[in-house]
């Protein structure tokens, strides 16, 4: 089958999930669109060197049976999706990505593939399908680099390099939390991670942190880590950075902040919540999400996806 690659234009996205070097044995023609490598270096000549199909963005839409965007297709391209096809990447069909299941995917009858780390999932109409070929945790450091790069980020838009001075806390234990670990813990010994079930003993020291950063996403449906009431709590002038990125959820109130305005004051204390940070260490990830999703992603015909839906029936 065809697939097709277009540079995500979600906003501050600049890694590249597909390098020529990876491009060995795939069982899928490739469109590539022009420009795909440029946040890089690689010029397209490197693609079409690996077989590819270089082709304008208009042309991958029209031609493919399956478009890879990495981060959620926005509504400017909308109107280039064709009735069946097939929408890979990070698609957050119950999330972020729901005004994209209403407004495309079920009108048009896509096939919607979420790359989620935990649990990859086809979504089709109704149906929920696990792809199961796809192992858990197959880009765990894409989370990982969430966490590293997030609170450096946090740190130096805030303006200090935290020191033992700064008393921090880090909730969760996952590859997002480890990664927020890694970066503050170059910088103080002052530093505390408190998993799920420690979560109490967290709470009962709330007056005694600076930094409060979290890892844990909670989702639309679960209970606060910290309510509206824990933050009342908290000294002045604590630091909140939310790398889950679980904006309003996790930390309750708390909403998305951007890479060009990352930090918001707000009732004495500060907020982070930048939703990409990945793209933070393009360079890194970029490597990393090209020889992982070639490997179990693009390697094998999408046409499995397919099929996956038609056994189901």
């Amino acid at each position: 089958m065809k697939l097709g690659f277009i540079r995500s234009n979600f906003p501050g996205e600049r890694r590249v999930p597909l390098l020529p070097k990876h491009i060995q044995g795939f069982e899928n023609d490739l469109l590539i669109e022009t420009g795909f490598g440029a946040m890089l270096g690689i010029p397209d000549s490197a693609y079409e060197d690996a077989g590819c199909n270089v082709c304008t963005r208009d042309t991958v839409f029209q031609e493919s049976d399956g478009i890879f965007s990495l981060k959620l297709i926005q509504p400017s391209d909308y109107e280039k999706i064709r009735p069946g096809q097939m929408i890979i990447g990070w698609t957050h069909p119950l999330g972020s990505g729901k005004p994209f299941m209403e407004q495309q995917a079920y009108p048009k009858d896509l096939i919607v593939v979420d790359l989620d780390n935990r649990f990859p999932t086809i979504f089709h109409q109704q149906q929920q399908l696990r792809a199961d070929w796809i192992p858990t945790n197959v880009v765990y450091q894409n989370s990982f680099y969430a966490g590293y790069a997030g609170v450096l980020h946090a740190c130096l838009a805030f303006g200090l390099l935290p020191n033992d001075q700064v008393n921090a806390a880090i909730l969760g234990s996952g590859n997002v939390a480890q990664g927020a670990f890694h970066a503050i813990s170059k910088f103080t010994s002052t530093v505390r991670m408190f998993y799920r079930r420690t979560l109490p003993e967290f709470h009962t020291q709330l007056t005694s942190f600076d930094f409060i950063i979290n890892g844990i996403e909670v989702g639309a449906s679960g209970q606060p880590i910290l309510t509206l009431e824990d933050q009342r709590q908290v000294k002045p002038g604590t630091f909140f950075i939310d790398v889950a990125a679980d904006a309003g959820n996790a930390i309750e109130g708390n909403h998305f902040t951007s890479l060009d305005t990352p930090i918001y004051h707000e009732h004495g204390h500060y907020y982070y919540t930048v939703p990409n940070t990945p793209t933070l260490a393009y360079r890194n990830v970029s490597e990393y999400l090209s020889r992982q999703f070639s490997r179990y992603i693009y390697q094998k015909d999408i046409a499995i996806f397919r099929e996956k839906i038609v056994q189901a029936d």
